[in-house]
């Protein structure tokens, strides 16, 4: 797809994100009820290869109507019961929307947070492991409001070490099938997801994948779940159930959603399998992040380590705002994000490059690149000039 010749902009944000024309046709299909046949295998088949996406043999997808933040509450409703202590550890703005959650549900919760464009270090999250026991450690694998990188292997080794009975909880929305997770080898407990990031199809799915012990733990409640539709208690036979071909009722599926996720995950896997997908994204970032250092601009990531493969925040000149730019871009074919940090929002811009667009040779990366170099041209930021001083660190 080219941006000059589209009849719509390109979507080049931190999600939803551009799909294959196969995947757009199997969420146009016509009404199918969840006991049919057909829908039964699609549903089956997601659930196998959602395992083979986040690499374990043993863990349960839980696939569920709603968006990723659904699966915020699907973890705190089901493993957290109230006082028990959680630490979240916040790299922008949706680590601190985990902890919020972990609270409405009646967690104890320490942030453990990093300034803008940071990661905790593993020494601060040693320290915080010893100095009290936790329920469960929550790492956002890519924060969407900065682009940040956590450290998921890195923390679930300390979790191993100090606490081997503290639960990893990894919201992976904006880094599943982008960055490298293995999560039975790292030791991961909980997988926080959706469909409309890297799995590369429509919104409307809330995917969490949930170990054996973190099932233990859930069936060794000494309260109930404060939940009625999230109860993982009222999910687990239906998701057995499919699995096994047969169709079982509790909720209504997104039918339509499912295949399509179906028809997503087929390609995904069918194309040199998970480590060639989080090879391109890989190839893909670096790109991106060289053309940001060529505009004279820094990333919000404060180093390589640190950026993301599935998207990256830039910091702009402190002459251009956001809103500036926005629009100047949408005129050349392509949607992209502003910030969301308070107080920083109008101060730098985000860019997604996840998905197909990472993962094929469709010209979508070439043409965001450069409708963003002639967009920051038209604000009045020379992006031929190297070597300019760069906008401040905050």
């Amino acid at each position: 797809m080219s941006n000059s010749s589209s009849s719509r902009p390109l979507c080049m944000i931190p999600g939803p994100v551009e799909m294959s024309d196969t995947v757009l046709q199997s969420n146009s299909t016509p009404a199918t009820a969840h006991t049919d046949p057909v829908f039964v295998e699609a549903f089956g088949q997601v659930i196998e290869m959602l395992r083979t996406v986040v690499g374990t043999k043993t863990a349960q997808p839980f696939v569920i109507a709603g968006s990723g933040t659904l699966g915020w509450d699907q973890s705190a409703a089901n493993l957290v019961e109230a006082g028990e202590n959680v630490l979240v550890l916040s790299n922008g703005y949706f680590g601190e929307g985990l902890a919020d959650c972990m609270e409405t549900y009646g967690a104890q919760v320490t942030r453990l947070r990093a300034e803008p464009g940071q990661r905790q270090q593993l020494a601060q999250v040693a320290q915080a492991l010893r100095a009290k026991k936790y329920k469960l450690v929550t790492v956002t694998q890519v924060d969407t409001s900065t682009g940040v990188l956590g450290d998921v292997k890195g923390v679930a080794e300390l979790v191993r070490e100090h606490s081997p009975e503290t639960l990893v909880v990894v919201d992976g929305v904006c880094a599943t099938a982008a960055e490298r997770l293995y999560f039975d080898a790292w030791g991961v407990d909980v997988v926080i997801t959706a469909s409309q990031k890297a799995l590369g199809s429509p919104p409307g799915i809330s995917v969490v994948v949930a170990s054996q012990k973190a099932l233990g733990v859930l069936k060794a409640r000494q309260t109930p779940v404060p939940a009625y539709y999230i109860n993982w208690n009222r999910w687990l036979p239906i998701m057995k159930s499919y699995e096994d071909r047969a169709a079982k009722y509790f909720a209504t599926p997104c039918v339509q959603a499912i295949f399509a996720l179906n028809t997503s995950l087929k390609e995904m896997l069918s194309d040199g399998g998970m480590e060639s997908v989080f090879a391109a994204h890989e190839r893909t970032a670096a790109r991106v992040r060289s053309a940001v250092h060529k505009w004279g601009l820094e990333t919000v990531a404060a180093a390589p380590e640190l950026c993301s493969n599935a998207m990256t925040a830039v910091w702009l000149p402190a002459s251009i705002q956001a809103a500036d730019l926005l629009p100047k871009l949408k005129a050349r074919g392509v949607v992209a994000a502003g910030g969301i940090l308070a107080g920083q929002a109008h101060r730098y811009f985000r860019l997604g490059h996840m998905g197909i667009s990472a993962t094929r040779d469709n010209g979508n990366v070439d043409a965001m690149l450069k409708a963003a170099a002639e967009a920051l041209e038209e604000c009045g930021h020379s992006v031929a000039t190297a070597g300019r001083s760069t906008p401040p660190r905050l």
